[in-house]
């Protein structure tokens, strides 16, 4: 069972679909987050990406993965509303494609404590 499903993860993020690419969060602690997407045929991007050989783009993988950092940089315990931006990638390697019936499970580690705004 999901810790936070779809209607959870809308209250949180401020994404929606097309652009939503969280689908469920699995954990979820101050340091940590484990997230799931699951692609599918019926992904917008995959029209155009590559029609005929169907890979999901570097880039919206990328996006998924901040998208789930997100629970770890959006505060969840105020009335402060502000946005998040992802501001940097640093030694991204892709190791495989990323196909119509694949499940990515996206793994977000805080390096350091968050401070003055900025999560690594």
């Amino acid at each position: 069972m999901p810790l936070l499903d779809i209607h959870a993860i809308e209250r949180i993020l401020p994404h929606r679909y097309p652009f939503l690419l969280v689908d469920k969060v699995m954990e979820l602690t101050e340091n940590h987050v484990v997230a799931i997407k699951n692609v599918t045929y019926n992904e917008p991007f995959f029209q155009g990406h590559f029609p005929g050989n169907c890979v999901m783009p570097g880039v919206l993988q990328i996006e998924a993965l901040a998208q789930a950092g997100g629970f770890l940089a959006i505060p969840r315990n105020t009335e402060d509303q502000y946005d998040t931006y992802f501001l940097k990638i640093e030694n991204c390697k892709f190791k495989q494609k990323v196909i119509p019936g694949d499940t990515m499970i996206l793994k977000m580690e805080l390096l350091r404590p968050i401070r003055r705004a900025f999560a690594k």
